[in-house]
C-alpha cells in the first residue's frame, strides 16, 4: 500500500479500475456465455483498490460500478453476479483475512458466499423476472437446489483461491513493475 497516497492518486486509480470493471460488464454482454467469468474478473480487480489505497475507497469503487453496471449495460444477469457475488468479496476477504482464526474465517466466508449465492437467485427471480431458472433447477427435482449449491460453493472455494493467487502475484510481481520508485 502506497503510504498516504494523495486524494486525486486514490481519484484515478478508483477511476482507471472503474473502467476496467465496466469493460469486463460490457464484455459479458458481447460474449453471454462469460456471463460469470468477466464479473468475476471484475471483482478481482478489486484487490488493486484494496492494495493500493485501502478498504474503504474499495467499497466506493465497487459501488460506482455496481450502479454504473445496473445502468449502463446491457446484460443486468451479469450486473446481478457482479454486485451480489464477486464485486464485494475482494473487500469482505481482505477484511475478514485480519482475523487471526483462519477456521472461523473459513466458517464467516462460507456463510456470507451462500447468503449471497440466495440472494442472487431471489434477485434473478423477483427482479429479473427470470423464471426460467427456477424451472432448470425444479428439473432435477429438489436435488436440483443442492447441487446448485453445491457447484455455487465449489466455485467459491475456487475464487478464493484465485484471489489468493492474484493478490500474491500482483504483491510480488506486478506491483514493483508500477509503484513509483523511492
Amino acid at each position: 500500500m502506497i503510504k498516504n497516497p494523495t486524494i486525486s492518486y486514490k481519484v484515478a486509480l478508483g477511476g482507471i479500475i472503474s473502467s476496467l470493471c465496466l469493460l469486463l460488464m460490457f464484455l459479458s454482454s458481447i460474449i453471454p456465455a462469460m456471463y460469470i467469468a468477466f464479473p468475476m474478473f471484475a471483482g478481482a480487480l478489486m484487490i488493486i483498490m484494496v492494495s493500493e489505497v485501502n478498504w474503504k475507497w474499495a467499497f466506493l469503487t465497487y459501488i460506482a460500478v455496481s450502479l454504473l453496471a445496473l445502468f449502463i449495460t446491457f446484460d443486468k444477469q451479469a450486473a446481478f453476479v457482479f454486485i451480489i457475488l464477486f464485486g464485494h468479496y475482494s473487500i469482505i476477504k481482505y477484511l475478514l483475512n485480519k482475523i487471526h482464526k483462519k477456521w472461523l474465517v473459513s466458517a464467516i466466508k462460507f456463510v456470507i458466499w451462500n447468503a449471497c449465492i440466495f440472494g442472487y437467485f431471489f434477485a434473478c427471480v423477483y427482479l429479473l423476472g427470470s423464471k426460467e431458472l427456477v424451472k432448470e433447477v425444479m428439473k432435477y427435482g429438489e436435488i436440483g437446489a443442492f447441487i446448485l449449491v453445491g457447484i455455487g460453493d465449489l466455485t467459491y472455494y475456487l475464487y478464493d483461491h484465485f484471489l489468493d493467487t492474484l493478490e500474491m502475484l500482483f504483491k510480488t510481481k506486478i506491483k514493483t513493475k508500477i509503484s513509483p520508485k523511492k
